[in-house]
């Protein structure tokens, strides 16, 4: 599996197609963050823009190789382990967009609450805004899954299949990426830090399962 991860890490390198989504969450990050402002919302804002980030990288991984190339690859070493390969492959990179932005907010927002006045314990809400990015990232990686070859073959339907489903895990009640967001803007109008134990672990189960299906599809419809 390191060899196959190594091939497809060398495979996104190479193909620069991550060029475009690093560069419009970078450009996100300069819009949407403001110097000085109060470090959860801006954990809030960094997070909520990984999750199409995420849809977009796993497309990228997933239809990267030539079919050609996959082909053999999936001969050698099973078409389930190549397509693993390429959703972790955009899941690592998306957690490392991920650990940039949270660092980025660290070093430019203020560690106060929404109104300046009560500071913010910094490691809490530190650790509270990875783990909501992790949660984005996560659920992102499941929609990549879900909405790319091999369970929609056609990108007519997959890009708008996958732009709708972050849309709305962004903003329904239920959806555990919404949970572990509103948890951030509420604690910096409270005054709390409120770590999203309970999305992320509702987030961990809904990955697997979709990596799972497309891992398993994949091995029916090479």
């Amino acid at each position: 599996m390191i060899a196959l991860l190594r091939y497809q890490a060398a495979l996104l390198v190479g193909s620069h197609r991550w060029l475009p989504p690093v560069i419009l969450y970078a450009a996100y990050l300069a819009v949407g963050i403001q110097t000085g402002g109060p470090i959860l919302d801006g954990f809030g804002v960094a997070a909520a823009g990984l999750l199409p980030v995420a849809v977009w990288l796993t497309r990228i991984c997933v239809t990267n190789e030539p079919p050609a190339a996959r082909n053999c690859a999936a001969a050698a070493a099973g078409p389930g382990r190549v397509h693993l390969a390429c959703l972790l492959t955009a899941t690592f990179a998306s957690l490392l967009l991920a650990l940039l932005g949270t660092a980025f907010v660290a070093l430019v927002s203020d560690a106060h609450f929404l109104h300046h006045r009560v500071a913010v314990p910094l490691l809490p809400a530190t650790v509270a805004g990875l783990l909501t990015a992790l949660a984005c990232v996560l659920l992102g990686a499941a929609i990549g899954a879900l909405c790319n070859w091999p369970v929609l073959r056609s990108s007519g339907s997959a890009i708008p299949a996958g732009l709708l489903a972050a849309l709305l895990l962004l903003v329904l009640g239920a959806s555990p990426a919404n949970a572990a967001l509103s948890g951030l803007v509420t604690g910096s109008e409270h005054g709390t830090v409120s770590i999203p134990w309970l999305p992320l672990a509702g987030t961990v189960p809904i990955a697997v399962a979709a990596v799972a299906a497309a891992c398993a599809l994949s091995s029916r419809r090479t």
